[in-house]
């Protein structure tokens, strides 16, 4: 999943729903960086994490 996200999309944790939405920075070599609303930005390994995309928000 993590090779479709692109920045600007938003998405959700799945193991930290307290973080709200977090918007797509950047995804290199499946490194995701992500600003999310309640933790601030966050690195996650996209091989280990599936961030869930959000379309309505």
């Amino acid at each position: 999943m993590a090779s479709l996200l692109e920045p600007g999309m938003i998405v959700r944790h799945p193991g930290q729903p307290e973080w709200g939405l977090g918007q797509v920075q950047s995804n290199i070599n499946g490194k995701v960086t992500v600003m999310f609303r309640q933790a601030g930005r966050v690195v996650i390994d996209g091989t280990r994490v599936d961030l869930i995309p959000v379309y309505d928000s």
